[in-house]
């Protein structure tokens, strides 16, 4: 019989035979092709031995392009420099970004996941020009939702910044700041201006509110980057064609809108605002009856929770928001279903504990992942190299195609 030495490996050793990273095994096992458990150290999990080198025979033979490598047909992997997935958090370029969110902005976060620093791309004379065209796009779409009214101001900025084009690094970090200002600004029905962007959410959606600006900087760093989500990915197949930085952008904005991304976070605010009037037991034991999920909870990666959930949950406690929602409905749902708070409840509870307008959970989302997608639009930009994925191909056989009979005959 095996002893357990030669059944499991450690996250280092499994993550060494696949020669990937260990952001990449925790999705392997969130998908099923690894099955991990937990070991006396409540810290780390120890992986099936067998289902590592099951995954690792699947590899095709053949060399595969410098920055891409793809282990299993259905999930690519490509290498950066910006991001990884850790238990603990995301890391921005090695550093965590729970402990970058307790002092720093987005404008910080975006120098670092940019790597810049030759120029500071959020100096005060950095900000966008807004053309004829794009003013009177973005007044007759005031009324529209604001990712929408952002889409169309962003397809005609490209024309109007002579540099969109730019090859150099800095240049790029400068076109990703003005892109950042102008998305800000266009979601709030503002002008582009040099002010910090968590004062300018913050003084457009909670002017009374004396916690809300530093509650929105928090938000913004924690979301900034999260690898290869599905929006980022977008944005990063994009730019593979060669396209600027803007329509990069406007491509990760139409991904995450989904439900199942960005979306997410519109869906959480639905549940916060039925728990407003009901007591949490009776609702939360009423939906697992009725086999019901519950958005905000859960997460293909964070077995233990999300940190960053958890460090934003904390921060609105400590502000005073109600306990109901940043403690009890956590709480109980955890002990209901087994899932655990993700990020999108808690930007759901700090649009309620602000009284931002509806769906602002999206547009917070949007303007904080805008500085991601630039950095990933950047690095694959600088690589060169057009992302082009295999398909498994599962129809039928050739030589077995079904001819349609003449209706005639």
């Amino acid at each position: 019989m095996k002893n357990s030495e030669e059944l499991y490996l450690s996250a280092r050793e499994a993550a060494a035979e696949l020669a990937i990273s260990p952001a990449t095994l925790y999705a392997y096992v969130s998908r099923g092709l690894i099955r991990s458990e937990p070991t006396a150290d409540s810290r780390k999990n120890r992986y099936r031995a067998e289902d590592v080198r099951s995954l690792k025979d699947r590899r095709s033979p053949s060399p595969e392009p410098r920055g891409l490598r793809s282990f299993d047909a259905d999930l690519p992997v490509l290498d950066t420099e910006i991001a990884t997935i850790t238990e603990d958090g995301p890391i921005y370029r090695g550093v965590n970004c729970v402990d970058l969110s307790e002092r720093d902005t987005l404008e910080h976060t975006a120098t670092l996941l940019w790597d810049v620093s030759g120029v500071d791309p959020f100096a005060p004379d950095n900000c966008p020009h807004v053309s004829d065209e794009m003013r009177a796009i973005a007044q007759a779409a005031r009324r529209a939702a604001p990712i929408d009214r952002a889409i169309a101001v962003l397809a005609l900025a490209s024309s109007a910044d002579p540099r969109a084009f730019t090859r150099a690094p800095d240049g790029r970090a400068l076109v990703g700041a003005r892109i950042v200002r102008l998305l800000v600004a266009t979601m709030l029905n503002a002008e582009p201006s040099a002010e910090p962007l968590h004062q300018l959410v913050a003084r457009a959606w909670a002017p009374d509110n004396k916690h809300a600006a530093d509650l929105v900087r928090r938000a913004l760093v924690l979301l900034a980057d999260h690898e290869l989500n599905a929006s980022t990915f977008t944005a990063r197949c994009a730019a593979s064609t060669g396209l600027n930085l803007y329509d990069a952008v406007i491509a990760g904005l139409a991904a995450l809108k989904g439900p199942k991304h960005g979306g997410a976070g519109v869906l959480a605010s639905q549940l916060v605002k039925t728990l407003v009037d009901r007591d949490v037991e009776p609702m939360v034991r009423e939906r697992v009856a009725l086999g019901e999920r519950f958005a905000g909870f859960g997460h293909g990666v964070y077995k233990r929770g999300d940190p960053r959930a958890q460090s934003l949950l904390n921060a609105l406690a400590r502000t005073g928001a109600p306990r109901k929602f940043t403690r009890e409905v956590p709480e109980r749902i955890a002990e209901a279903t087994g899932e655990l708070v993700n990020i999108d409840y808690a930007l759901a509870v700090l649009v309620h504990a602000l009284r931002f307008p509806p769906g602002s959970e999206l547009a917070l989302f949007a303007m904080s992942r805008s500085v991601g997608w630039i950095a990933h639009a950047s690095e694959q930009l600088a690589l060169g190299k057009l992302i082009r994925p295999r398909a498994r191909y599962v129809g039928p056989a050739p030589g077995r195609r079904t001819v349609i009979a003449d209706s005639k005959s």
